[in-house]
Protein backbone atom coordinates (compact mmCIF):
# COMPACT_ATOMS: atom_id res chain seq x y z
CA UNK A 1 0.00 0.00 0.00
CA UNK A 2 1.50 3.51 -0.93
CA UNK A 3 0.92 5.75 1.88
CA UNK A 4 2.19 9.38 2.14
CA UNK A 5 2.61 10.13 5.85
CA UNK A 6 2.77 14.20 6.92
CA UNK A 7 2.03 15.84 10.24
CA UNK A 8 -1.50 16.31 10.79
CA UNK A 9 -2.50 19.95 10.92
CA UNK A 10 -5.98 20.40 9.73
CA UNK A 11 -8.87 18.17 9.96
CA UNK A 12 -8.92 17.35 6.53
CA UNK A 13 -5.57 15.48 7.03
CA UNK A 14 -7.01 14.10 10.67
CA UNK A 15 -9.69 12.75 8.61
CA UNK A 16 -7.31 11.32 5.57
CA UNK A 17 -5.32 10.05 8.31
CA UNK A 18 -8.05 8.15 10.03
CA UNK A 19 -8.94 6.23 6.80
CA UNK A 20 -5.78 5.31 6.13
CA UNK A 21 -4.99 3.67 9.66
CA UNK A 22 -9.22 1.97 8.95
CA UNK A 23 -7.73 0.87 5.43
CA UNK A 24 -4.16 -0.75 6.79
CA UNK A 25 -6.15 -2.50 9.85
CA UNK A 26 -7.76 -4.13 7.41
CA UNK A 27 -4.91 -5.75 6.20
CA UNK A 28 -4.15 -7.40 9.43
CA UNK A 29 -0.37 -6.40 9.07
CA UNK A 30 2.24 -7.68 10.62
CA UNK A 31 3.63 -5.08 13.37
CA UNK A 32 7.04 -5.53 12.21
CA UNK A 33 6.56 -4.72 8.26
CA UNK A 34 6.70 -2.09 6.50
CA UNK A 35 3.17 -1.26 6.84
CA UNK A 36 2.82 -2.28 10.49
CA UNK A 37 5.46 0.49 10.97
CA UNK A 38 2.91 2.98 9.07
CA UNK A 39 0.08 2.12 10.77
CA UNK A 40 2.24 2.84 13.80
CA UNK A 41 3.40 6.22 12.76
CA UNK A 42 0.38 7.28 12.03
CA UNK A 43 -1.82 6.25 14.94
CA UNK A 44 0.78 8.21 16.84
CA UNK A 45 0.33 11.11 14.66
CA UNK A 46 -3.68 10.77 14.82
CA UNK A 47 -3.10 10.63 18.95
CA UNK A 48 -0.90 13.98 18.62
CA UNK A 49 -2.74 15.87 16.85
CA UNK A 50 -6.13 14.56 19.08
CA UNK A 51 -4.29 15.58 22.50
CA UNK A 52 -4.01 19.20 20.64
CA UNK A 53 -6.91 20.62 18.92
CA UNK A 54 -9.22 18.37 21.33
CA UNK A 55 -8.26 18.43 24.56
CA UNK A 56 -9.50 15.84 26.91
CA UNK A 57 -11.76 17.52 30.27
CA UNK A 58 -11.06 15.45 32.97
CA UNK A 59 -13.88 13.29 34.45
CA UNK A 60 -16.62 13.83 36.98
CA UNK A 61 -15.23 13.04 40.07
CA UNK A 62 -17.65 10.36 41.25
CA UNK A 63 -16.97 8.61 37.34
CA UNK A 64 -13.77 8.69 38.24
CA UNK A 65 -14.02 6.64 41.65
CA UNK A 66 -17.09 4.26 40.49
CA UNK A 67 -14.99 3.59 37.16
CA UNK A 68 -12.05 2.59 39.92
CA UNK A 69 -14.31 0.56 41.50
CA UNK A 70 -14.97 -1.32 39.08
CA UNK A 71 -11.65 -1.43 37.53
CA UNK A 72 -10.62 -3.33 40.72
CA UNK A 73 -13.32 -4.49 41.30
CA UNK A 74 -14.27 -2.93 44.51
CA UNK A 75 -17.64 -2.41 46.18
CA UNK A 76 -18.94 0.84 48.29
CA UNK A 77 -17.86 -1.20 51.69
CA UNK A 78 -13.85 -0.77 50.53
CA UNK A 79 -14.07 2.45 50.55
CA UNK A 80 -15.27 3.56 54.07
CA UNK A 81 -11.16 3.43 54.79
CA UNK A 82 -10.71 6.16 52.53
CA UNK A 83 -14.19 7.95 52.89
CA UNK A 84 -14.90 7.64 57.04
CA UNK A 85 -17.80 5.12 56.82
CA UNK A 86 -20.28 3.00 55.14
CA UNK A 87 -22.99 6.00 55.12
CA UNK A 88 -20.39 8.66 54.01
CA UNK A 89 -19.43 6.30 51.38
CA UNK A 90 -23.25 6.56 50.07
CA UNK A 91 -23.91 9.83 50.37
CA UNK A 92 -20.81 10.93 48.46
CA UNK A 93 -21.50 8.18 45.62
CA UNK A 94 -24.96 9.56 45.39
CA UNK A 95 -23.32 13.02 44.94
CA UNK A 96 -25.25 14.45 48.21
CA UNK A 97 -22.12 15.38 50.05
CA UNK A 98 -18.80 16.76 48.54
CA UNK A 99 -15.51 15.18 48.74
CA UNK A 100 -13.34 16.70 51.86
CA UNK A 101 -9.66 17.62 51.47
CA UNK A 102 -8.62 14.43 53.53
CA UNK A 103 -10.74 12.39 51.31
CA UNK A 104 -9.25 13.50 48.27
CA UNK A 105 -5.55 12.68 50.16
CA UNK A 106 -6.57 9.16 50.96
CA UNK A 107 -8.64 8.70 47.55
CA UNK A 108 -4.84 9.76 45.76
CA UNK A 109 -2.88 7.33 47.83
CA UNK A 110 -5.03 4.22 48.42
CA UNK A 111 -6.42 4.33 45.01
CA UNK A 112 -4.22 5.87 42.53
CA UNK A 113 -7.21 8.32 41.52
CA UNK A 114 -5.50 11.82 40.77
CA UNK A 115 -6.46 14.79 43.05
CA UNK A 116 -7.07 17.13 39.82
CA UNK A 117 -9.84 14.45 39.16
CA UNK A 118 -10.86 14.63 42.59
CA UNK A 119 -11.14 18.22 43.59
CA UNK A 120 -13.56 19.02 40.99
CA UNK A 121 -17.14 20.09 41.13
CA UNK A 122 -19.35 17.09 40.66
CA UNK A 123 -22.27 17.01 38.25
CA UNK A 124 -25.25 17.35 39.61
CA UNK A 125 -27.81 15.55 39.37
CA UNK A 126 -28.75 13.14 36.37
CA UNK A 127 -26.26 15.19 33.96
CA UNK A 128 -23.41 13.29 34.42
CA UNK A 129 -20.78 15.60 32.90
CA UNK A 130 -22.69 15.29 29.29
CA UNK A 131 -21.47 18.76 28.56
CA UNK A 132 -18.12 17.09 27.79
CA UNK A 133 -18.92 14.51 25.62
CA UNK A 134 -17.78 14.51 22.32
CA UNK A 135 -20.16 16.38 19.94
CA UNK A 136 -19.16 13.97 17.04
CA UNK A 137 -20.38 10.81 18.85
CA UNK A 138 -23.52 12.44 19.97
CA UNK A 139 -24.14 12.83 15.97
CA UNK A 140 -23.11 9.42 15.61
CA UNK A 141 -25.89 8.04 17.99
CA UNK A 142 -28.44 10.55 15.98
CA UNK A 143 -27.30 8.97 12.86
CA UNK A 144 -28.43 5.90 13.72
CA UNK A 145 -31.79 6.92 15.84
CA UNK A 146 -30.48 5.81 19.18
CA UNK A 147 -32.88 9.10 20.60
CA UNK A 148 -35.61 7.76 19.09
CA UNK A 149 -38.55 9.97 19.04
CA UNK A 150 -36.59 12.75 20.67
CA UNK A 151 -35.13 15.34 17.74
CA UNK A 152 -31.93 15.85 17.84
CA UNK A 153 -31.88 19.31 17.23
CA UNK A 154 -34.92 20.27 19.56
CA UNK A 155 -33.00 18.49 22.27
CA UNK A 156 -29.95 19.91 24.17
CA UNK A 157 -27.40 16.99 24.19
CA UNK A 158 -27.49 16.35 28.03
CA UNK A 159 -31.32 15.42 27.61
CA UNK A 160 -30.69 13.12 24.58
CA UNK A 161 -27.99 11.52 26.64
CA UNK A 162 -30.38 11.31 29.75
CA UNK A 163 -33.06 10.05 27.40
CA UNK A 164 -30.58 7.18 26.23
CA UNK A 165 -29.62 5.89 29.56
CA UNK A 166 -32.56 6.49 31.00
CA UNK A 167 -33.26 2.53 31.80
CA UNK A 168 -29.50 2.33 33.27
CA UNK A 169 -29.91 5.54 35.07
CA UNK A 170 -26.17 6.59 33.49
CA UNK A 171 -22.94 5.20 32.24
CA UNK A 172 -21.59 4.94 35.90
CA UNK A 173 -24.59 2.91 36.61
CA UNK A 174 -24.20 1.02 33.83
CA UNK A 175 -20.65 0.20 33.84
CA UNK A 176 -21.66 -0.68 37.71
CA UNK A 177 -24.37 -3.33 36.38
CA UNK A 178 -21.85 -4.76 34.49
CA UNK A 179 -19.38 -5.05 37.29
CA UNK A 180 -16.37 -5.64 36.16
CA UNK A 181 -14.51 -5.37 32.88
CA UNK A 182 -12.29 -6.84 30.45
CA UNK A 183 -10.71 -4.71 27.70
CA UNK A 184 -9.17 -6.16 24.53
CA UNK A 185 -8.90 -2.89 23.00
CA UNK A 186 -6.36 -0.55 21.13
CA UNK A 187 -5.02 2.74 23.21
CA UNK A 188 -6.93 4.91 20.92
CA UNK A 189 -10.40 3.74 21.77
CA UNK A 190 -13.10 6.08 22.83
CA UNK A 191 -14.29 4.43 26.23
CA UNK A 192 -17.19 6.63 26.25
CA UNK A 193 -18.26 5.17 22.79
CA UNK A 194 -17.89 1.70 23.61
CA UNK A 195 -20.18 2.23 26.63
CA UNK A 196 -22.87 3.21 24.27
CA UNK A 197 -22.25 0.83 21.73
CA UNK A 198 -22.54 -2.14 24.76
CA UNK A 199 -25.84 -0.07 26.22
CA UNK A 200 -27.49 -0.55 22.57
CA UNK A 201 -26.33 -4.08 22.31
CA UNK A 202 -28.22 -4.93 25.92
CA UNK A 203 -31.50 -2.91 24.39
CA UNK A 204 -31.52 -4.61 21.17
CA UNK A 205 -31.30 -7.72 23.25
CA UNK A 206 -34.26 -7.08 25.42
CA UNK A 207 -36.37 -6.73 22.18
CA UNK A 208 -35.21 -10.07 20.88
CA UNK A 209 -37.26 -11.70 23.62
CA UNK A 210 -35.26 -15.12 24.05
CA UNK A 211 -37.68 -17.71 24.89
CA UNK A 212 -35.22 -20.34 26.89
CA UNK A 213 -33.05 -19.48 29.70
CA UNK A 214 -29.36 -20.04 29.45
CA UNK A 215 -28.48 -23.43 31.16
CA UNK A 216 -24.89 -23.15 32.30
CA UNK A 217 -22.67 -25.58 30.95
CA UNK A 218 -24.46 -25.72 27.51
CA UNK A 219 -21.51 -23.54 25.66
CA UNK A 220 -18.80 -26.76 25.71
CA UNK A 221 -16.77 -27.63 23.04
CA UNK A 222 -19.02 -30.45 21.41
CA UNK A 223 -21.83 -27.12 20.91
CA UNK A 224 -18.92 -25.19 19.55
CA UNK A 225 -18.28 -28.12 16.86
CA UNK A 226 -21.60 -29.00 16.10
CA UNK A 227 -22.56 -24.56 15.77
CA UNK A 228 -19.46 -24.01 13.39
CA UNK A 229 -20.60 -27.00 10.99
CA UNK A 230 -23.53 -24.15 9.94
CA UNK A 231 -20.85 -22.10 8.41
CA UNK A 232 -20.99 -24.70 4.95
CA UNK A 233 -24.40 -23.75 4.82
CA UNK A 234 -25.94 -20.42 2.70
CA UNK A 235 -26.00 -17.50 5.17
CA UNK A 236 -24.79 -18.97 7.40
CA UNK A 237 -24.49 -16.08 10.22
CA UNK A 238 -28.53 -16.47 10.25
CA UNK A 239 -28.28 -19.70 10.54
CA UNK A 240 -26.20 -19.05 13.73
CA UNK A 241 -28.11 -16.53 15.26
CA UNK A 242 -31.07 -18.65 15.23
CA UNK A 243 -29.64 -21.62 16.93
CA UNK A 244 -27.83 -19.52 19.71
CA UNK A 245 -31.43 -18.15 20.53
CA UNK A 246 -32.81 -21.58 21.09
CA UNK A 247 -30.07 -22.00 23.58
CA UNK A 248 -31.29 -18.61 25.41
CA UNK A 249 -28.05 -16.98 24.39
CA UNK A 250 -28.99 -13.57 22.41
CA UNK A 251 -26.78 -13.03 19.38
CA UNK A 252 -26.91 -9.33 17.97
CA UNK A 253 -25.21 -7.61 15.08
CA UNK A 254 -24.50 -3.74 16.05
CA UNK A 255 -21.80 -2.03 13.35
CA UNK A 256 -18.81 -0.23 15.56
CA UNK A 257 -18.45 3.62 16.20
CA UNK A 258 -15.66 5.65 15.61
CA UNK A 259 -12.66 4.93 17.15
CA UNK A 260 -13.98 1.94 18.96
CA UNK A 261 -12.14 -0.62 16.69
CA UNK A 262 -14.18 -3.36 18.57
CA UNK A 263 -14.73 -6.75 16.79
CA UNK A 264 -17.04 -8.33 19.60
CA UNK A 265 -18.37 -8.12 22.77
CA UNK A 266 -19.58 -10.59 25.30
CA UNK A 267 -22.37 -9.08 27.60
CA UNK A 268 -22.64 -11.64 31.12
CA UNK A 269 -24.77 -9.35 33.03
CA UNK A 270 -27.63 -11.35 32.90
CA UNK A 271 -26.86 -15.05 33.27
CA UNK A 272 -30.44 -16.21 31.78
CA UNK A 273 -29.56 -14.93 28.75
CA UNK A 274 -25.89 -14.05 28.08
CA UNK A 275 -25.51 -11.61 24.87
CA UNK A 276 -22.63 -11.84 22.45
CA UNK A 277 -22.49 -8.46 20.33
CA UNK A 278 -21.03 -8.35 16.77
CA UNK A 279 -19.79 -5.31 14.70
CA UNK A 280 -18.50 -7.11 11.83
CA UNK A 281 -15.77 -4.23 11.87
CA UNK A 282 -14.20 -6.80 8.90
CA UNK A 283 -16.52 -8.02 6.44
CA UNK A 284 -15.12 -11.74 6.02
CA UNK A 285 -17.02 -14.41 6.96
CA UNK A 286 -13.65 -16.28 8.89
CA UNK A 287 -13.52 -12.94 10.88
CA UNK A 288 -17.31 -13.99 11.88
CA UNK A 289 -16.90 -17.04 12.96
CA UNK A 290 -13.65 -16.59 14.93
CA UNK A 291 -15.02 -13.66 16.41
CA UNK A 292 -18.12 -15.39 17.17
CA UNK A 293 -16.06 -18.65 18.82
CA UNK A 294 -14.10 -16.43 20.73
CA UNK A 295 -17.29 -14.94 22.38
CA UNK A 296 -18.43 -18.22 23.26
CA UNK A 297 -15.39 -19.63 24.61
CA UNK A 298 -15.76 -17.01 27.11
CA UNK A 299 -19.37 -17.95 28.11
CA UNK A 300 -18.16 -21.70 28.33
CA UNK A 301 -14.83 -20.54 30.15
CA UNK A 302 -15.48 -17.42 32.11
CA UNK A 303 -19.09 -17.64 32.62
CA UNK A 304 -18.70 -17.48 36.67
CA UNK A 305 -15.32 -15.59 36.60
CA UNK A 306 -16.59 -12.33 37.98
CA UNK A 307 -16.17 -10.47 34.82
CA UNK A 308 -19.78 -9.80 33.38
CA UNK A 309 -18.21 -7.61 29.76
CA UNK A 310 -15.43 -8.55 27.65
CA UNK A 311 -14.61 -6.25 24.98
CA UNK A 312 -12.66 -7.75 21.96
CA UNK A 313 -10.56 -5.76 19.54
CA UNK A 314 -9.20 -9.62 17.40
CA UNK A 315 -7.47 -8.45 14.68
CA UNK A 316 -5.81 -4.60 15.42
CA UNK A 317 -4.02 -6.20 18.05
CA UNK A 318 -0.89 -8.11 18.31
CA UNK A 319 2.05 -6.79 20.37
CA UNK A 320 0.38 -6.48 23.82
CA UNK A 321 0.67 -9.55 26.53
CA UNK A 322 -2.65 -10.82 26.64
CA UNK A 323 -3.96 -11.59 29.61
CA UNK A 324 -4.34 -15.45 30.87
CA UNK A 325 -8.34 -15.04 29.95
CA UNK A 326 -7.52 -13.96 26.45
CA UNK A 327 -4.97 -16.55 25.90
CA UNK A 328 -7.94 -19.34 26.96
CA UNK A 329 -10.44 -17.89 24.24
CA UNK A 330 -8.31 -17.84 21.67
CA UNK A 331 -7.02 -21.61 21.95
CA UNK A 332 -10.54 -22.68 22.31
CA UNK A 333 -11.79 -20.62 19.15
CA UNK A 334 -8.86 -22.32 17.43
CA UNK A 335 -8.94 -25.43 18.26
CA UNK A 336 -12.50 -25.37 17.55
CA UNK A 337 -12.11 -23.91 13.55
CA UNK A 338 -9.34 -25.94 12.84
CA UNK A 339 -7.79 -29.21 15.63
CA UNK A 340 -4.25 -28.86 16.15
CA UNK A 341 -4.20 -32.51 15.13
CA UNK A 342 -6.11 -32.40 12.00
CA UNK A 343 -3.80 -29.37 11.50
CA UNK A 344 -0.63 -31.06 11.46
CA UNK A 345 -1.27 -33.68 9.67
CA UNK A 346 -2.65 -31.61 6.83
CA UNK A 347 -0.97 -31.06 3.58
CA UNK A 348 -2.42 -27.30 3.90
CA UNK A 349 0.36 -26.61 6.72
CA UNK A 350 2.97 -27.29 4.15
CA UNK A 351 1.66 -25.96 0.85
CA UNK A 352 -1.31 -23.32 1.87
CA UNK A 353 -3.04 -23.48 -1.66
CA UNK A 354 -7.03 -23.76 -2.54
CA UNK A 355 -7.19 -27.32 -3.32
CA UNK A 356 -5.51 -27.86 0.11
CA UNK A 357 -7.67 -25.62 2.01
CA UNK A 358 -10.62 -26.77 0.23
CA UNK A 359 -9.92 -30.71 1.12
CA UNK A 360 -9.32 -29.53 4.80
CA UNK A 361 -12.69 -27.81 4.88
CA UNK A 362 -14.47 -30.60 3.69
CA UNK A 363 -13.34 -33.19 5.65
CA UNK A 364 -14.13 -30.74 8.67
CA UNK A 365 -17.58 -29.97 6.72
CA UNK A 366 -17.21 -26.09 7.32
CA UNK A 367 -16.73 -23.29 5.28
CA UNK A 368 -13.37 -23.13 3.20
CA UNK A 369 -13.02 -19.33 4.46
CA UNK A 370 -13.00 -20.42 7.82
CA UNK A 371 -10.23 -22.96 7.32
CA UNK A 372 -7.90 -19.74 4.34
CA UNK A 373 -8.38 -17.51 8.01
CA UNK A 374 -7.00 -20.29 9.95
CA UNK A 375 -3.83 -21.04 7.37
CA UNK A 376 -3.49 -17.23 7.31
CA UNK A 377 -2.89 -16.47 10.70
CA UNK A 378 -1.01 -19.90 11.76
CA UNK A 379 1.26 -18.77 8.97
CA UNK A 380 1.70 -15.58 10.28
CA UNK A 381 1.22 -14.95 6.21
CA UNK A 382 -2.04 -12.54 5.15
CA UNK A 383 -1.63 -12.47 1.83
CA UNK A 384 -2.23 -16.31 1.55
CA UNK A 385 -5.28 -16.99 0.43
CA UNK A 386 -6.96 -13.94 -0.25
CA UNK A 387 -9.07 -14.48 -2.88
CA UNK A 388 -11.14 -17.17 -0.75
CA UNK A 389 -10.96 -14.99 2.39
CA UNK A 390 -12.05 -11.46 0.73
CA UNK A 391 -14.91 -13.04 -1.30
CA UNK A 392 -16.84 -14.94 1.85
CA UNK A 393 -19.02 -11.78 2.81
CA UNK A 394 -21.33 -11.56 5.93
CA UNK A 395 -22.54 -7.99 5.89
CA UNK A 396 -25.31 -8.94 3.35
CA UNK A 397 -27.11 -11.03 5.99
CA UNK A 398 -27.92 -8.05 7.44
CA UNK A 399 -28.87 -5.54 5.34
CA UNK A 400 -31.61 -3.48 7.76
CA UNK A 401 -28.21 -2.62 9.58
CA UNK A 402 -26.46 1.07 8.61
CA UNK A 403 -22.90 -0.29 7.33
CA UNK A 404 -20.24 2.15 8.15
CA UNK A 405 -19.16 2.86 4.43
Amino acid sequence: MTIKIKKINTKEDHEEALKLIQGLMNTNPDPESEDGEKLDLLTTLVSDYESRTFPKNLPDPIEAILFRMEQNNLKPNDLVPYLGSRSRVSEILSRKRPLTLEMVRSLEAGLGIPSKVLIQKSGAGNEFDYQSWDDRLVSEMDRRGYFGKYPFKKHSKEELLNAFWGQFGSPPQFVGMLRKSNYRSSPLTDKRALAVWAAFVVKKSQKMRASKKYRRGTVNEKFLQELVKLSAQEKSPILAQEYLKEFGINLVIEPHFAKTYLDGATILSDKDNPIIGLTLRFDRLDNFWFTLMHELAHISLHYDSGINLFFDDLEGIKTINLDDREQAADKLAEEILLPKAKWEMSPARLIPSPMAANSLAKELGIHVAIIAGQIRHKGNNYAYLSKIVNESKVRNCFTHEKWNK
